[in-house]
């Protein structure tokens, strides 16, 4: 099940807490690609995500208003997902619920993004299309810049209209690796 929250008010509409109001847990591990964080609520929903293990980081990918109030040390049953992925089951992180917070755009697009599949990169400007607004090439790839749980709503999989890697939160080297391994296994 996918999950994506655009509420902005203190108690979301799936029940949820918010911002100060949440507890999220975190976990990392080593991968091929360096270390890789999880930001989880309570209920397992991806906050966000990426190779690195300083958990500053992974809270600033959240928006203010959403950002947990604290975070704890943990076991995320997202990190199975992560762990497959790696060992070739690119369909791994399909399923994983993630929550995202953001306006009607941007919801839309984030879930037409867990809609390209591994091994098929689309263009910004096809994403755009894809995400209904094709005209909107710039705020298809804000989606992108602000998308948190990343991986798991894989914006790597979106490239520059000239066919190049284009931009990526966390680093060049990783979307081309994970490029190239989804190439690889497809």
């Amino acid at each position: 099940m996918t999950t994506i929250i655009s509420s902005t008010s203190a108690r979301r509409g799936d029940g949820q807490a918010s911002g100060a109001q949440l507890t999220a847990t975190s976990q990392t591990v080593d991968t091929p690609d360096g270390p890789f964080t999880i930001l989880a609520r309570e209920d397992g929903a991806v906050l966000s995500s990426g190779w690195s293990d300083d958990i500053g980081v992974m809270l600033e990918r959240i928006r203010p208003a959403d950002r947990p109030g604290e975070t704890v040390a943990g076991t995320i049953a997202a990190m199975d997902a992560v762990r497959a992925y790696y060992d070739g089951d690119l369909a791994a992180i399909d399923l994983v619920p993630v929550a995202q917070f953001g306006g009607p755009f941007r919801t839309h697009a984030w879930t037409v993004l867990r809609t390209i599949a591994a091994g098929h990169p689309v263009t910004y400007t096809e994403f755009a299309a894809a995400s209904g607004r094709p005209s909107a090439v710039r705020a298809a790839a804000s989606a992108c810049a602000t998308n948190a749980p990343a991986l798991f709503v894989p914006c790597h999989r979106v490239l520059r209209t000239d066919g190049t890697l284009g931009g990526f939160a966390w680093g060049l080297d990783v979307k081309r690796s994970l490029l190239d391994r989804e190439a690889a296994l497809s």
